[in-house]
């Protein structure tokens, strides 16, 4: 009978149930305590509920400045000029129902790959999701499980590695009674346990409700926009004051006192528009949703937005052999002799089903082993030590003196390996992994001790190359993307592999047991392209070697060893049908397990940042002709600032909101280079400095006796959508027909408005006599200094400019 004692909880005082391992919980007790909150459901997760996302678009700072940049047109008695805030509430409202099918779309994909666990209830075993999993759940935990809430071992063995959790790689045993911390995973064996902190009271969520306090500088292009956007929204409030002070003090000459304070808040309120990058952060947001949901398409599950930034700025990507190289399932090849006096091929047979009779299926190679000597065992054995990646051999152990080792010959044989090295080696540079079976006189348990092994038999298996290999690595050297082997395999089989995958100086190799300090290690990632025999913690090593080296890393990998190096790259991805450790901690998942789909992703990646940095210029270039305008005209010079938000319409519409959105949507398969927010400016500074220079000189000649004094806010108005459409040009080449389509739509719109909704919408006159003359010149010569400050900064970003 199961023992219960009393828990106390602020929602409701619960029984404890200690179940037998082999009863587990009723269904009635499990469905108490998920109904009462005592499930281990994930406190730290980041989607949103319908009623914050559409909080989070809507009560923005900026949303805030426009409706009192409102307040001030409706008091200042002219309705034309709110013709923003149609634009301010498309912005949200797409803003929102883009969000919202993101949402829906990966909880879709979420379901879909959502990690589950095996639980015991009511003496029955059964696979729930784990945030259905309740406290005193019996829970059963095999090789390759992450351990998702802390627990008790109740029966069996396992060996965990708690690395990512207490930072060492060293693997330990549970047994009865020991602990078995959440964030941890099984290497080997299995077990059953019961969950005894479960959710928020878990190890892994106290640890990350701790690091949410200490959480490091965050990087990338959204980041980047929202510190950009901030720093905005400060320099706005004294731009706001030094404007309206200026046309306070300082009105042009026909304006009378009653419309004062009118022309001097419109005023104010066209210069801030100007500075507000109204859907720039929306613009990046929308586009990398869309991007994930694209992805989603293709099978492919994005666990962070900025993933997709990362992977397109990758220029060296580490793989694994089996599972990206080659394909999971492995097959034996054959064996060869190394005691043939004693032993003969049958010997060796017989011996092989009792040892793979005894151990369990727990990988891919035991699995291939277990097919090829798939005979009974005569017997039992006594002892059984799985595999472990520490040691890289497993072994049995029937009493008698008589053991078996089978594992990597490097490890078994210790200082004899060099007697049959060649021999390894032979087999190796075929492409063949090959395993040692060898008796072993001493403690299976204990350290190997090389003067108590007898070498037998030499076992050889095989992966085949995935068909599609040699073409997604050569796309990728085409990419500029160098690409890195590291593997737990012989590094001659390896490279031997590597080659006939078609990476490029696979005969690079090294043997990562011969790296033995940091700085070996540093100084191995730029001579070698192949690492064999490399440990779960030399790829992180290795990882964090290349990424001190300038590189911008990303990491494949399916398995239990992949983890720590997945968690360190710069980007990682993992294949679905691996280890569910694997999968959680990458930022992209392969649901379909196909690494051929890599450039799709990479491909979208640089779609998306190459399209955001060219159509984040447009809104730039208006923040910077306005924000120079605002001060140094208006502010130090005290002209005044003509661009009221109805003149600024058509420009806002036609140059920027309709532009920015076909373009980011266009395909871009160029290599990412630079910093996002560098390369932002480099595109709008000479069109933002070219408006400025024009509005400055259009002021200069501008007076009280001009024959053109009345026509100058509709000349600078067209003068800079000009700019904007030459700026519009330089931004859309190479030209394709539906980049020749957006610019002819939107000259035509321009014109169009102009001619019929010029006075009563966008508040632009007809020009006439002089005022039309001057504007052709104005446009005529601003084109050349364009092409010059251009090619100016262009030069300058080249001399610069790093792959990152």
């Amino acid at each position: 009978m199961a023992r219960t004692t009393e828990t106390v909880r602020l929602n409701k005082v619960i029984s404890r149930v200690e179940a037998p391992a082999d009863w587990g919980l009723t269904q009635e007790q499990a469905k108490e305590r998920l109904q009462n909150g005592y499930n281990n459901f994930k406190p730290d997760s980041a989607e949103k509920t319908i009623g914050q996302i559409i909080k989070d678009n809507s009560l923005t700072y900026f949303n805030l400045v426009y409706v009192l940049l409102s307040l001030c047109v409706l008091a200042a008695g002219s309705l034309q000029d709110l013709s923003f805030l149609p634009l301010v509430l498309v912005n949200t409202t797409i803003g929102i129902i883009q969000e919202l099918r993101s949402k829906r779309a990966l909880s879709k994909l979420s379901f879909i790959s959502a990690p589950n666990a095996t639980v015991i209830r009511d003496r029955q075993r059964m696979t729930v999701q784990t945030d259905h999993t309740v406290l005193d759940d019996i829970a059963v935990f095999t090789t390759g499980d992450p351990i998702y809430a802390d627990a008790i071992v109740l029966s069996g063995e396992c060996t965990v590695n708690e690395a990512l959790v207490t930072g060492e790689s060293d693997e330990i045993t549970k047994t009865h009674g020991d602990t078995l911390l959440s964030g941890s995973f099984i290497v080997s064996g299995e077990c059953a346990a019961r969950l005894e902190r479960v959710g928020r009271d878990s190890f892994i969520a106290q640890l990350t409700l701790e690091a949410k306090k200490t959480r490091g500088k965050r990087r990338g292009m959204i980041p980047t926009l929202q510190r950009l956007v901030q720093i905005i929204g400060i320099l706005i409030i004294p731009v706001g004051i030094a404007v309206l002070y200026r046309h306070l003090q300082s009105p042009p000459i026909g304006i009378s006192e009653d419309m004062r304070l009118s022309w001097a808040l419109l005023g104010m309120v066209g210069a801030l528009d100007g500075m507000i990058p109204g859907g720039l952060y929306l613009l990046a947001s929308v586009t990398l949703t869309v991007s994930v949901v694209r992805l989603a398409r293709k099978k492919t599950l994005v666990q962070g937005m900025n993933s997709v930034e990362t992977l397109a700025r990758v220029d060296v990507l580490c793989v694994d052999k089996t599972g990206t190289i080659t394909e999971n399932q492995m097959e034996v090849k054959g064996t060869a002799l190394l005691n043939a006096d004693r032993y003969n091929t049958n010997d060796i047979n017989m011996i092989m089903f009792d040892y793979v009779g005894n151990i369990p299926a727990d990988n891919e190679t035991m699995i291939a082993i277990q097919s090829s000597f798939s005979q009974p065992p005569r017997r039992r054995a006594q002892k059984v030590a799985p595999f472990s990646s520490a040691v890289k051999y497993s072994g049995v152990s029937f009493g008698n003196s008589e053991s078996y080792l089978l594992g990597a010959p490097e490890r078994i044989l210790l200082s004899k390996y060099a007697q049959y090295k060649n021999h390894v080696d032979h087999f190796s540079a075929q492409g063949y992994r090959v395993l040692l079976l060898a008796m072993y006189s001493g403690d299976i348990h204990q350290r190997l001790d090389d003067n108590r092994v007898v070498p037998l038999a030499l076992i050889m298996l095989s992966n085949k190359v995935r068909a599609e290999a040699p073409g997604t690595f050569r796309y990728f050297v085409e990419q500029g993307v160098k690409i890195i082997v590291i593997s737990g395999d012989n590094p001659v089989t390896v490279s031997q592999i590597a080659k006939e995958a078609g990476i490029v100086d696979a005969e690079r190799y090294v043997d990562a047991a011969e790296l033995q300090t940091d700085r070996q290690i540093k100084r191995a990632v730029g001579e070698y392209v192949v690492f064999g025999r490399v440990t779960p913690d030399q790829k992180r090593k290795l990882v964090r070697a290349l990424k001190s080296a300038g590189h911008t890393v990303a990491m494949t990998g399916d398995g239990v060893n992949d983890v720590l190096a997945l968690k360190d790259a710069d980007c990682s991805i993992a294949m679905a049908e691996g280890s569910e450790a694997a999968t959680q901690v990458a930022n992209i998942v392969l649901l379909d397990s196909d690494f051929s789909s890599m450039p799709a992703v990479v491909m979208e990646g640089r779609r998306v940042i190459n399209n955001i940095e060219r159509s984040a210029a447009l809104y730039i270039m208006k923040n910077i002709f306005s924000f120079l305008a605002a001060v140094i005209l208006t502010g130090v010079l005290a002209y005044p600032f003509h661009l009221t938000p109805s003149r600024l319409m058509l420009f806002s519409m036609l140059i920027i909101g309709v532009p920015s959105f076909v373009l980011a949507l266009q395909s871009n398969t160029n290599l990412v280079k630079g910093k996002f927010i560098i390369n932002v400016f480099r595109l709008a500074l000479p069109m933002g400095l070219t408006s400025f220079f024009a509005l400055a000189v259009l002021s200069l000649i501008d007076g009280p006796g001009a024959a053109f004094h009345d026509d100058v806010p509709t000349m600078a108005s067209v003068i800079i959508t000009f700019i904007g459409f030459v700026m519009l040009y330089r931004l859309c080449r190479p030209l394709n027909p539906m980049r020749i389509t957006l610019i002819v739509c939107m000259l035509l719109g321009f014109t169009l408005g102009w001619a019929f909704l010029g006075e009563t919408v966008f508040n632009l006159s007809p020009l006439g006599g002089d005022a039309i003359w001057i504007t052709i010149a104005f446009c005529i010569a601003s084109a050349p200094v364009l092409w010059v400050l251009s090619i100016l900064f262009e030069s300058k970003s080249a001399k610069g400019t790093v792959n990152r």
